[in-house]
């Protein structure tokens, strides 16, 4: 089966994901403001799910149009091929979101696209009556500029629910944009990673698990290899591709530190769980006590922040300490998200680069320093 997809993403990371789409062997890449189109056959979809790092889900698009009437949409949604994916037991709720558009009620539009879809499932299965108690098909949909975008979701859970992280920490960064940070400092399988902010371990984990190449999705389950339509050989072969890929000799470690007893052993314990705890080094100390263990270093970190759980004066005071701390040193990068415009300012130096990127609804920029 050949299959018109769609990777949703945090804003800023679409380049990733249409790099590591091309990787996996997707065809017609297309990046779009918070999300990538491409296309595959069943193999591409399991691989997606499995290895993508930084996608939030993977969705099969069944179909986009212009719609600016609810009976526009009705009948484009009616004439999709939705029996080539649902069962006549299957169940169906429908979400999604509306932008800049005539059409921009989304309660409406749910009622509309639910009642369009059961019109066509009544015509093809010739019954008047959905019970619904068969596998989930999540019907996804977005409205954008009167553009309509239908879709099915397969991943179920969001991808960055990697089954890692039961507890966490207060304020605790996504899984992807903690992956993309790592991407966006250029770690290396033979790379020392630092984090004296760890918190429950996130950027350390994803860090040993980007180094390695381990597929980040191989320990949960997804919707779509519940539906029956994908051979189970398809995701078996693709979690066997996956494990041939991962880097066996290494020269990599990590090293974590945070001033909380509870975030370390929650690291320490998200570590064991990711399967990454060999790589790991986490001890208990604030950022005045930081201090490398190794030659070079690549330094990624999400300090607490205004918005999160300081002030902004007490922020900034962590700004500076940092600032003295991350000195410039041949083989050292460091790479700092925050929402604070004035972080340059209180770090001390201007950073090489910068990348706007959003944490949850925070828009930050991802400072990032180099020799």
């Amino acid at each position: 089966m050949y299959l018109y997809m769609c990777a949703p993403c945090l804003f800023g990371t679409e380049s990733l994901v249409a790099e590591e789409l091309r990787s996996f062997e997707a065809k017609n890449v297309s990046a779009e403001n918070g999300r990538v189109f491409f296309e595959g056959g069943e193999n591409v979809l399991a691989r997606a799910n499995l290895a993508s790092r930084f996608s939030e889900r993977i969705l099969i698009v069944l179909g986009r149009f212009k719609a600016v009437t609810f009976g526009e949409l009705f009948d484009e949604v009616k004439a999709l091929n939705w029996s080539d994916f649902i069962g006549s037991a299957d169940a169906f709720p429908v979400n999604g979101h509306c932008l800049n558009s005539e059409l921009h009620s989304v309660p409406d539009c749910q009622k509309i696209i639910k009642k369009a879809v059961v019109e066509s499932l009544k015509e093809d299965y010739g019954v008047s009556w959905f019970e619904e108690t068969g596998p989930v098909h999540k019907i996804r949909f977005s409205i954008i500029k009167d553009e309509v975008t239908v879709m099915l979701d397969t991943s179920g859970t969001g991808l960055h629910k990697r089954g890692y992280r039961p507890e966490a920490n207060e304020a605790p960064i996504r899984e992807t944009l903690a992956a993309a940070l790592c991407a966006f400092s250029k770690l290396r399988h033979y790379h020392t990673l630092y984090d004296p902010f760890c918190g429950s371990g996130t950027i350390l984990i994803e860090g040993a698990m980007f180094a390695n190449n381990i597929a980040p999705g191989l320990n949960r389950n997804f919707d779509a290899d519940r539906w029956g339509l994908f051979p189970e050989s398809v995701w078996k072969n693709e979690i066997e591709r996956c494990r041939g890929l991962e880097k066996k000799e290494v020269d990599f470690a990590a090293f974590g530190s945070d001033i909380d007893p509870r975030a370390v052993r929650l690291t320490v314990e998200n570590a064991e769980r990711a399967g990454v705890s060999g790589f790991l080094r986490v001890s208990r100390a604030g950022i005045g006590d930081f201090k490398p263990l190794s030659e070079k270093g690549t330094l990624v970190t999400n300090p607490p922040y205004g918005e999160r759980m300081l002030d902004i004066k007490e922020a900034q005071k962590l700004y500076d300490i940092m600032g003295g701390k991350f000195t410039e040193k041949h083989g050292w990068s460091y790479g700092i998200i925050s929402p604070d415009e004035e972080f340059e300012k209180c770090f001390g130096r201007r950073a090489n680069r910068r990348r706007k990127l959003y944490n949850g609804m925070i828009k930050c920029q991802y400072y990032m320093y180099f020799s």
